[in-house]
């Protein structure tokens, strides 16, 4: 049952990273701790990771 369901999120990941654009259109813009806009160029790869505290 299992090798099952992850047959069905392996193929349902498939076709939706099919129907997903190549690039992005615009850049990405994400605000850090101190509010300050950050914005990630498309031209090249970045790597952008997120630390999360629940208080």
């Amino acid at each position: 049952m299992r090798s099952r369901l992850m047959l069905l999120v392996a193929i349902v990941l498939l076709v939706l990273t099919a129907c997903g654009q190549d690039k992005a259109e615009d850049p990405i813009t994400l605000k850090d701790q101190n509010s300050n806009e950050v914005t990630f160029p498309q031209d090249k790869p970045a790597l952008f990771f997120f630390i999360t505290t629940y208080t």
